[in-house]
């Protein structure tokens, strides 16, 4: 009985490390996760303001004398 007093805090403290280091890595793929689809959506919108840019440009003359 004195191993099982002697092992249980050390114990216990290794299962709480357990439970903070995976809510830590689960956050940390959780944010990696959200900042990928933010970056793909900023990808097309800005894909799409290049398009919108691109068809404005050729409608309009440039003139190289300034």
């Amino acid at each position: 009985m004195e191993y099982v007093a002697v092992l249980l805090p050390s114990a216990c403290l290794a299962v709480l490390f357990y439970f903070v280091i995976r809510a830590i890595f689960n956050a940390d793929r959780s944010e990696r996760e959200a900042m990928a689809r933010a970056e793909k959506l900023q990808d097309v919108e800005d894909a799409r303001n290049r398009g919108a840019t691109r068809e404005k440009n050729d409608d309009q003359e440039i003139d190289p004398t300034g």
